[in-house]
């Protein structure tokens, strides 16, 4: 018997770069969030190891480690200026988009929402980092086929104490103004104790 799996939407694609300035180990700060119109896709797997540990003819012991995750996200077409802020490329006086050996990845949250489950779920990554997407090009042929830009990311966990990877939010009775407010910044757990 086999299961259909559904899909939901992906809109509303931001990057927030970090903020160097303002940041600090014990505080992250990101500039404003940045909309990236065009989201086809986005994948992610989660990284880290499982160990295990066997006594007594049992399993002992066991511990999962979370090294966030990795994946892809595809894009119609990554705008220049964003695609060089996230790889460290320059952009020079004349448009033209620069690739150099000495180019620096800078890191960045990611933000977006899933729709279509009723829920509306908004997710941010706190420390994302870039790798150069893949580059294919082929003749015309008869009909249009679009292509699309397909950027690997790494999802990092925060530096802080609490190493966050990511947030998860919908819309409830109690959260509408955070919620309404989700892109205008990045925003941290608030984790009464």
């Amino acid at each position: 018997m086999s299961q259909n799996k559904v899909k939901y939407g992906l809109e509303k694609v931001h990057v927030a770069f970090w903020d160097a300035e303002t940041a600090t180990p014990e505080v992250p700060a990101w500039q404003a969030p940045k909309e990236i119109k065009g989201a086809v896709n986005f994948s992610a797997s989660p990284e880290g190891d499982d160990s295990e540990f066997y006594a007594d003819n049992t399993k002992y012991f066991s511990h999962s480690q979370n090294n966030g995750y990795t994946g892809d996200l595809e894009v119609a077409n990554i705008p220049d200026d964003i695609l060089a802020e996230m790889l460290g490329m320059t952009v020079d006086d004349n448009g033209m988009l620069v690739e150099s050996t000495e180019d620096k990845q800078k890191e960045f949250a990611l933000m977006f929402e899933v729709t279509g489950d009723e829920k509306n779920r908004r997710t941010v990554y706190y420390r994302c980092k870039a790798n150069r997407p893949d580059e294919e090009n082929s003749t015309s042929e008869s009909s249009a086929d679009p292509t699309t830009d397909n950027l690997p990311i790494e999802m990092l966990p925060t530096e802080t104490d609490e190493k966050y990877v990511k947030s998860v939010m919908e819309l409830s009775d109690t959260n509408q103004v955070a919620y309404d407010a989700f892109f205008e910044d990045v925003t941290l757990p608030e984790l009464t104790t």
